[in-house]
């Protein structure tokens, strides 16, 4: 699969100015999917003996590498065999027994506002399709996107560029006339290398992580609006 590139005629000179789109991430930022994941894969780790740090779980926020799982580093790290997938049914049990599925704060206002403007909204999420289509429906934000792409959209997911890339190609605007709003590094380098502005919420992991380089930095989505996200772009009226 080809990384994504804007096509190559003449829409976006036709784009007026003053328009923009948002791309959000969708794990640690829409839901916080992130802390009862975190947690039921570290009581798993307990249960054999061995300590999984919030440090560790961090380096891999925002990215997914489906040929290696956190299972398969435990057996490596007690030295013998497990039965990996018994243990991701058992993760997958105790995740759905926590997980709060609603919005993090401020995110529904935030989409209505910016839904109510008509700015075009996509979501670019290294996860796979089959969590990012339950879990949009389950909060009820699906309907609120354009254009949903997943991990499974494209060659390389984040902190490759790609999947926002192909955002905003569906979307129809450059990247330049987008801001992605994230949570984690992973996820903010991404969306910089595509080209966009980017605005962060970190959570309680991610607040750790180096985030300095992001356009804008709040503690919630309370503190976003659409003349906020615009003037990030430079074509809103100030």
């Amino acid at each position: 699969m080809k990384q994504a590139q804007i096509p190559a005629g003449d829409s976006a000179l036709r784009t007026p100015r003053s328009a923009f789109a948002v791309v959000f991430d969708f794990d640690g930022l829409i839901v916080d999917s992130e802390t009862p994941d975190f947690e039921a894969h570290r009581q798993i780790f307990a249960e054999h003996g061995v300590t999984l740090t919030a440090g560790e779980w961090l380096d891999e926020i925002g990215t997914v590498d489906p040929s290696r799982n956190w299972f398969e580093r435990l057996s490596e790290r007690i030295g013998r065999p497990l039965d990996t997938a018994a243990l991701r049914e058992e993760k997958h049990r105790r995740f759905w027994r926590v997980v709060i599925m609603e919005p993090m704060p401020g995110i529904r206002r935030l989409l209505d506002e910016l839904a109510a403007a008509g700015v075009p909204l996509g979501l670019a999420s290294s996860s796979d399709l089959s969590w990012i289509g339950r879990a949009t429906t389950m909060v009820d934000v699906a309907r609120y996107f354009r254009v949903i792409v997943t991990g499974e959209d494209v060659a390389r997911r984040k902190p490759d560029p790609e999947p926002y890339l192909l955002a905003a190609q569906r979307l129809g605007l450059p990247p330049a006339r987008c801001v992605a709003i994230e949570d984690s590094e992973c996820g903010l380098t991404a969306a910089r290398a595509a080209g966009m502005k980017t605005a962060v919420i970190p959570h309680w992991l991610t607040e750790m992580q180096d985030l300095s380089a992001a356009d804008l930095r709040v503690a919630s989505a309370e503190e976003l609006n659409v003349e906020t996200l615009a003037r990030l772009i430079g074509g809103g009226e100030k």
